[in-house]
């Protein structure tokens, strides 16, 4: 990603109020305004979100003033997760110091910024959603000198304290590489460890920030495998934005000579005019190619579906497998 600073080529996509906004400090993320293919098709119809049990999650996640991936991302199955009484929870703010031309969180410097209270605030919340299984992923924080890893680390343990049966799994930022503060996040209880590769190695730039890499987040999930075999890993890849076949096997590949347990595969939907267009929609078909693909590869799971996300359904896979929990 770019700093606050410096505003990539994309730039001159970027609405006159993205533009307010840079001055401030936060922007919006930049890229192509080349059109999306066409309209969505029927599969990736969703329904808004409503019921009792979504708006007690909304309750929980407001009174105790989290940030949900479910949120920030525009997650199409907001309605579903939390009308089960689950969300994945997003540390460190709502402010990502990388500007990824695929994500709709914002992008600015926090300047150091945590909320001691946290993971105080996130355990809290884990018990009284009464959770089995907890997601907790966040935005990238370079501007702190471990990335937010022992923050990350205090909230699992934070969770632990407070729920001993609630298993926890971490989608983290790649901490730079830095494989000391990885293990760190590792050593403080997890039973699944994601970082996500996000795309094939020819469209990591422009998809992915610039200080994110392919190989680097590979280095990161196989690290992750050495040091802690029985904790399962686990990554996401969207589709959609311009792959080719041969290029999804040959990522595959890649991802099982780390080791990686579990992969997820989804389609990429465009946030918003300022980011990457769609080339395809994937159809179902496609991804239940792809998810059988991927089992003949030796993945212990392998989720596959147009609104499929990183942590979409994460407990289900586990228990239907007996893999986790």
């Amino acid at each position: 990603m770019t700093s606050p600073e410096h505003i990539p080529d994309g730039s001159k996509f970027i609405s006159p109020q993205g533009r307010r906004a840079i001055k401030g400090g936060i922007r919006p993320n930049a890229a192509s305004s080349v059109p999306d293919v066409g309209r969505k098709p029927p599969w990736l119809r969703v329904k808004l979100p409503s019921g009792a049990q979504y708006e007690a999650v909304h309750e929980i996640v407001r009174s105790h003033k989290l940030n949900t991936v479910c949120a920030e991302s525009k997650c199409p199955n907001i309605a579903e997760c939390w009308g089960r009484g689950t969300a994945t929870l997003m540390l460190m703010g709502s402010v990502c110091t990388r500007a990824c031309k695929f994500c709709s969180v914002s992008t600015g410097n926090p300047q150091g910024w945590l909320d001691p209270l946290e993971p105080l605030q996130v355990a809290d919340a884990v018990a009284l959603m009464g959770l089995k299984y907890v997601v907790l992923t966040s935005v990238d924080r370079d501007d702190l000198a471990d990335g937010g890893a022992a923050h990350y680390a205090a909230c699992v343990r934070a969770i632990h304290e407070r729920s001993p049966q609630t298993s926890v799994e971490a989608l983290t930022p790649d901490f730079a590489g830095n494989l000391d503060v990885v293990a760190s996040v590792l050593d403080a209880g997890l039973v699944t460890y994601a970082q996500n590769l996000e795309t094939v190695e020819r469209l990591t730039h422009p998809v992915r920030d610039p200080r994110a890499g392919y190989q680097q987040t590979l280095d990161v999930l196989g690290f992750a495998k050495r040091h802690a075999p029985k904790t399962l890993t686990k990554t996401s890849l969207m589709l959609g934005l311009g792959e080719t076949d041969m290029e999804i096997e040959r990522t595959l590949d890649d991802l099982r000579g780390a080791n990686v347990d579990v992969v997820t595969l989804g389609q990429y939907m465009r946030p918003s005019q300022h980011h990457l267009p769609v080339q395809r929609f994937v159809t179902p078909d496609e991804f239940h190619h792809y998810r059988e693909l991927a089992l003949g590869k030796g993945f212990l799971e392998a989720v596959a579906g147009p609104l499929v996300r990183s942590s979409y359904r994460a407990e289900r896979v586990l228990e239907h497998n007996n893999l986790g929990l």
